[in-house]
């Protein structure tokens, strides 16, 4: 990586972001986070970043609205140390779910942020398979997106299931569930996922498609209740498949998600390093898969001004 960029971590990132670093070979940058007793939060650079491309890993999940707050003041405070650039990679961005106005009186809520964070001052911003890819308009500076379906699949394809069949888990899904099946080779299925009010719950009510004597795997971009996940894997078995797995870029555990994981027939649930935050122990059927090589690619690459479009495909 070029002499003159620095990395740093925010504190909901701190795991990942030395994976970073190690996949770069370099050290994270020295900072420091405090919370005071009243909730407020303090944030310190303790390098000299002037003149400096500086990379700032956060993410922005459990809690929410606690670690995008520190990346907000994380940015404020490397502009105002002078540093030449500063490009914001969040792992996983909250709130981009909140990309429309599809009910009276309610907020865009990914339009927001995304004017906070350029108000800050970022330069660019690097994330993980963003709910609704077109939050990238909302910003003026460059976003790139970046897609852990090919970590995914690498690490899926290595245990060679038998008779691997990809489930979509609602009709919203299935574009991107096809690009999972191309890559994996096997064929689509769809559920037919019917969700009725804002309680992070949803009812599988149909399945498109063949999973009869073949292993299921069911995809997502995330899950936080796992309700989708389990009622789709509920009604693969049903539909005869013979064993169920599952994988999300983004594992939002939280509540009895865990639970409900550990008693449904899913095998092995996939998921990245993109949240490290979960406020429960992970269940012993998930499996982690680092996406620091993907994230540290894309950052070497920006950093020597070289092309990060080959990570697209």
């Amino acid at each position: 990586m070029a002499e003159d960029v620095l990395l740093f971590a925010g504190s909901a990132s701190r795991k990942l972001g030395g994976a970073i670093a190690a996949y770069l070979n370099c050290q994270l940058g020295g900072s420091e986070t405090l919370r005071f007793s009243e909730g407020n939060l303090f944030v310190r650079v303790l390098d000299n970043v002037r003149g400096r491309d500086v990379f700032l890993v956060q993410g922005t999940a459990f809690p929410a609205n606690d670690n995008f707050m520190e990346l907000l003041f994380w940015i404020d405070a490397l502009k105002r140390a002078s540093a030449a650039s500063v490009t914001a990679v969040i792992p996983y961005f909250s709130y981009a779910k909140g990309d429309k106005k599809d009910e009276p009186r309610v907020s865009i809520r990914a339009r927001v942020c995304a004017d906070a964070i350029e108000a800050a001052g970022v330069d660019r911003v690097i994330t993980l398979d963003l709910h609704a890819p077109q939050v990238q308009g909302f910003f003026k500076v460059p976003v790139d997106d970046l897609y852990a379906l090919p970590v995914l699949c690498d690490v899926i394809a290595s245990k060679d299931l038998p008779d691997l069949v990809v489930v979509a888990p609602d009709a919203g899904f299935a574009k991107k569930a096809r690009q999972w099946s191309e890559r994996l080779n096997a064929p689509l299925a769809i559920a037919d996922k019917r969700r009725v009010d804002h309680s992070e719950s949803a009812e599988v009510v149909e399945l498109i498609g063949s999973v009869e004597g073949r292993t299921a795997l069911i995809v997502d971009d995330f899950t936080i209740s796992a309700g989708t996940l389990v009622d789709a894997a509920r009604v693969v078995i049903e539909r005869g498949a013979t064993s169920v797995y599952a994988a999300v870029s983004h594992g939002l555990l939280a509540g009895e998600a865990v639970d409900r994981i550990d008693s449904s027939p899913i095998e092995r649930l996939f998921m990245t390093d993109s949240v490290e935050t979960q406020p429960v122990e992970l269940s012993a059927k998930v499996e982690i898969v680092s996406v620091a090589g993907l994230l540290g690619e894309a950052i070497r690459r920006i950093a020597n001004r070289e092309s990060i479009s080959v990570l697209f495909t």
